[in-house]
């Protein structure tokens, strides 16, 4: 089984796409990460199947919503006992979100700031003043301490996200990575997998330059490798 350390994101619009990246990349991956892009194309179905086959199942569905709420979707997705969820990381969403998960053993995951944005993007938000790595471990500090089991954060952050004392023993999922040389596509605080992991993430996530390579298998057995180096 590959190192889990490597999560494949399906950003694919349905499972039958989603299904060809799978077959294409075999035994070299074993977690793969199914967002909410895939939800209405027959995203649950193919995490069920993920499982059955041994993998492991990262949902990426950022809940966001009152808290009632956020804790009725949890508990329905926690049925499914996939391995890891993400929710918005405010701190009354991931108490909600810690509540419906209830004895599943499905990691509840915050997310701090998206990788996607830069200060420019938070400024048009009104989310307010400050340096956004400043912001994202504020953030995570305050999600670890209402009960995530863990972050998504950029690889910049995650160094001072793990030296936080409410980091201790918690995960931190890294997307935002890419191999040297990849196109940085939508993505704007970035690394490397092995700067990813030097800094304190223990999950890389890693969708286009992986599946979308004219060979998907030797794309993620070469990211295994850099692994290996630490």
């Amino acid at each position: 089984m590959s190192d889990d350390r490597l999560i494949v994101a399906l950003d694919v619009p349905n499972l039958l796409d989603g299904g060809k990246i799978i077959d294409a990349l075999g035994d070299s991956v074993s977690f793969y990460k199914i967002g909410l892009g895939m939800l209405t194309g027959g995203g649950l179905a193919l995490a069920n199947e993920l499982k059955e086959r041994g993998a492991k199942v990262f949902l990426d569905m950022k809940f966001f919503d009152i808290g009632a709420t956020v804790e009725k979707a949890v508990a329905g997705i926690a049925q499914y006992n996939l391995d890891f969820l993400t929710v918005h990381g405010d701190p009354y969403v991931v108490r909600a979100a810690v509540a419906g998960r209830g004895d599943s053993n499905t990691k509840i995951l915050a997310v701090t700031i998206l990788t996607s944005l830069d200060r420019d993007d938070l400024n048009a938000a009104l989310i307010k003043d400050g340096n956004i790595h400043d912001l994202v471990v504020e953030r995570a500090r305050n999600a670890l301490a209402a009960g995530a089991d863990g972050v998504i954060a950029s690889p910049q952050e995650a160094a001072m996200i793990r030296a936080l004392p409410e980091a201790n023993g918690k995960l931190i999922v890294t997307p935002g990575v890419r191999p040297a040389g990849a196109a940085l596509g939508d993505q704007k605080r970035v690394a490397t997998p092995a700067e990813a992991i030097q800094n304190g993430a223990d999950h890389i996530v890693i969708g286009r330059p992986i599946w979308a390579a004219e060979n998907p298998r030797e794309a993620a057995l070469a990211v295994l490798e850099e692994l290996k180096t630490i």
